[in-house]
């Protein structure tokens, strides 16, 4: 489900990244986490799937078939995630926008770390381990974590 007023574009960046082409409003769905479902025992564990797939249980990950996938990282995003799989605007996002979301609101892996070149004043230069993110990030970022995570802390995992 790829949120029509979103569309992939080359980045000098980043490659390629999501935009808004369309005023997005707060609470929407921007895409979603629908495609292959693995786990540990998965082979072949692809860079791509590696840098593309999302987490969603202690061993499991989860691909899209659309612009998920594409979505990048910031450390000061306009987006977050809902449920499981659901990208979700945080904020009203205008037209022209680059669509971000932070990827450590899904993953729970200590080797799991990527060197941020987001840009933002709040940069926290290396991404991981859900863990490792700052109480005052994850209390700004309420209501938009995946819900995995969120259980296992209440479960003190």
């Amino acid at each position: 489900m790829d949120n029509p007023k979103a569309q992939v574009r080359r980045t000098r960046k980043f490659g390629k990244g999501v935009f808004a082409v369309e005023d997005i409003r707060k609470g929407e769905v921007i895409a979603e986490f629908d495609g292959l479902d693995i786990d540990d025992n998965y082979e072949p564990w692809t860079d791509d799937l590696f840098q593309h797939a999302i987490q969603y249980a202690k061993a499991s990950w989860r691909d899209s078939c659309g612009i998920a996938r594409l979505i990048n990282h910031s450390c000061e995003p306009n987006c977050g995630i809902k449920k499981l799989f659901k990208i979700v605007a945080m904020r009203d996002i205008k037209a022209g926008e680059h669509i971000t979301w932070d990827y450590e609101m899904t993953e729970k892996n200590p080797w799991f770390k990527m060197k941020c070149k987001c840009g933002s004043a709040k940069c926290r230069r290396v991404i991981g381990d859900y863990r490792k993110m700052p109480r005052s990030v994850r209390e700004s970022y309420a209501g938009y974590i995946s819900q995995w995570l969120l259980d296992g802390a209440r479960k003190g995992r």
